[in-house]
Parts: C-alpha cells; sequence; structure tokens
C-alpha cells in the first residue's frame, strides 16, 4: 500500500470532507443588470426560513439544473463532493451573497457574467419563477479588531464582498480600495464609506485578469494593518507571494481569495 494512502478507518474518516449545510429549494423572483457584465438576481423560498448571514464575505453554494435540463436535482453528499443520481458531480457554484432579507426570506446574488460557464449561463437565461436551490453560509471573514486600517483588492468577482467589507468595517477606520473591471461600463455603485478611497481599475483587454488589481497593490509604498484581496485564482497567488514573501506581512493580517480560475468553467 502507497504510504500517502489511508491504511485504516480512522485515516479514512479524516479524509473525508464536513459536509456542506442542506440545500435548500428557492426560486428566482426578480432580475436586475446591474452593468453589462452583472446580474442582480433575488431568490425567494419559504426553506429559507432559519437561514443567516452573520458575518461579511461569506459564501453560499448555488445548485442550477443540469445541462439541457429546465429542474434541479437534488444531489447526495459523498464525503468529498455533491453527486447526482447518475453519479455526476452536481452543478454547483460558490458566489457572495450581497444581501438577505429575513423578513421576506430573500436572497440577493450578485452574478458576474464570465463569456463560459455554468453558472453565467444559467443566470444569463434565467426567468421569473426558475427553481435553484441554496446550501450556506459557508467561509466568512473575522475581521481583526486590532486594524484600524485596511486595503481591499479585488475583480469584478470580488465587487459583492468588497460591498459586505465596507458596509462591516467601522466608519471611523481608514480604507483603501482598489477594484479591477473590464471596462468603464462595469464599474457599479458601492455602499458609502467615510474612511474609504474607492478606485476602479480598467483592465487592458490584452492583459492576465489580475494585472490592474495586482500592479495597484505593488505599487503601495505602505501597507495597511490588514489586507483583503480575492478575485482570480493566479492573480491571488501573486499577491499572496508579494505580501508574504516581498513584503513580510504575518498570515495573521492578510486574507487573500482565489475566486475563479482563467480558462475554467468555475463561474
Amino acid at each position: 500500500m502507497p504510504p500517502d494512502e489511508p491504511d485504516d478507518a480512522a485515516d479514512r474518516l479524516r479524509a473525508l470532507r464536513r459536509e456542506p449545510p442542506p440545500f435548500r429549494r428557492v426560486r428566482v423572483v426578480s432580475i436586475a443588470a446591474l452593468s453589462p457584465r452583472m446580474l442582480r438576481i433575488v431568490l425567494a423560498g419559504a426553506e429559507l426560513d432559519g437561514f443567516a448571514i452573520d458575518a461579511p464575505a461569506s459564501s453560499v453554494r448555488m445548485l442550477i439544473p443540469p445541462v439541457g435540463a429546465d429542474e434541479i436535482v437534488m444531489p447526495e453528499w459523498t464525503g468529498n463532493q455533491f453527486e447526482l443520481p447518475n453519479g455526476d458531480r452536481a452543478p454547483i457554484r460558490t458566489f457572495t451573497p450581497r444581501y438577505f432579507d429575513e423578513q421576506r426570506l430573500e436572497l440577493t446574488l450578485d452574478i458576474v457574467l464570465h463569456d463560459h460557464g455554468a453558472a453565467s449561463d444559467w443566470a444569463r437565461n434565467a426567468e421569473v419563477h426558475d427553481e435553484v436551490a441554496i446550501s450556506g453560509p459557508g467561509r466568512s471573514e473575522t475581521l481583526d479588531p486590532e486594524a484600524t486600517s485596511h486595503l481591499l483588492a479585488g475583480d469584478e468577482s470580488a465587487i459583492p464582498a468588497i460591498g459586505q467589507l465596507l458596509e462591516a468595517i467601522p466608519t471611523d477606520h481608514t480604507m483603501e480600495v482598489h477594484v479591477e473591471i473590464s471596462g468603464p461600463d462595469a464599474r457599479i455603485e458601492l455602499p458609502e464609506h467615510g474612511g474609504a478611497d474607492v478606485n476602479w481599475l480598467v483592465a487592458d483587454p490584452d492583459s492576465s485578469p489580475g494585472d490592474a488589481m495586482v500592479a495597484a497593490v505593488v505599487a503601495l509604498d505602505d501597507l495597511p494593518d490588514a489586507v483583503w484581496v480575492a478575485g482570480e485564482a493566479a492573480a491571488v497567488q501573486r499577491l499572496r507571494k508579494h505580501l508574504f514573501d516581498e513584503r513580510g506581512r504575518s498570515r495573521s493580517s492578510v486574507t487573500a481569495r482565489g475566486y475563479w480560475k482563467h480558462g475554467r468553467s468555475a463561474t
């Protein structure tokens, strides 16, 4: 038996991932374009009773219909992933929820429309009353209580999380915000924050995703107490290397999230 293969029941159990929260069936109740590249889709349903978002930049999983189907198929957790009854991997994508209305049981998602991708294709063709399912919330951010200055940097996929962080970070803190967008028409309104300086970075169409965001962070002479970056995975990895290896930042002062991968159907 290879040395890296689990050799007893305890090892196999530890190798299994923790089961995510169960899926809740919801339906689309409204669709609005925030920009040519982003749709705001509001989902609602009685099964959202008890759902809550307790921290900023949390995540939810959205189950969409399989390709060629109009209805969702509820999957089963196998210990590593959700699978459909036929053995296929369930069509699930992860998003940052923008708002949750506990009274109306409505969950708002702002979805970036990439050129290709299961969720982008679904969102482009979504109609009111379409059914999907939501699992979560999952990952969220714990803000450093000692930090009084913050750097937020991300691409369009990070805009919902940046919006939540602008609402969560105290208004007497200073914030420098850099958002990479595909074009001037991709700029959307963000929550107001008295201490925030928001910079919109229009990407060069011939550059790699995240280049403008990375360049803006690298060019800073001084970094704030806390750094939060999110977006295309390779760009975020470049920033991790810069922040840890070249700037000597501690792991506890940096949050870096890869939200999608260029060339893969992540959205």
